[in-house]
């Protein structure tokens, strides 16, 4: 595990960092070769350079974002609604995982991606990568 990410964890209630193992569990299996690293003080998940996946201490519990979740078609998915395409699902303890659920969206995550790594350099527009 990326070693900041530990420490992210590390830092968290016992019933979060029980979550937080769990969801990397699923990443790093499904996400084999995404970059992990803590961006904005939160553990995402790159594929070439676009951010794909993380995770974050909310006060509605510990949410999974998806940048590109909007677009997945899942029913257990909330848009924020906004102009981005992310979707999350919040989750207050690790029985209410269904890794296989989340191995699905994870796999979706692959083949449907909004170009977020070049939003800035075409000021705020997304493109549709795959």
């Amino acid at each position: 595990m990326n070693p900041e990410i530990q420490l992210y964890i590390d830092q968290r209630h016992p019933i979060d960092q029980e979550i937080c193992k769990m969801l990397v569990q699923c990443i790093d299996e499904t996400l084999v070769e995404a970059e992990s690293k803590v961006w904005h003080a939160h553990p995402v998940w790159f594929l070439e350079g676009n951010p794909i996946v993380g995770f974050s201490k909310q006060k509605a519990g510990l949410r999974l974002m998806f940048w590109s979740g909007a677009d997945f078609d899942e029913e257990k998915l909330k848009s924020s609604g906004g102009k981005f395409k992310d979707a999350s699902i919040f989750y207050s303890d690790s029985a209410q995982i269904d890794a296989y659920e989340v191995k699905r969206w994870l796999r979706k995550s692959i083949e449907i991606q909004w170009d977020y790594k070049n939003i800035v350099k075409r000021k705020g527009q997304l493109l549709k990568l795959k």
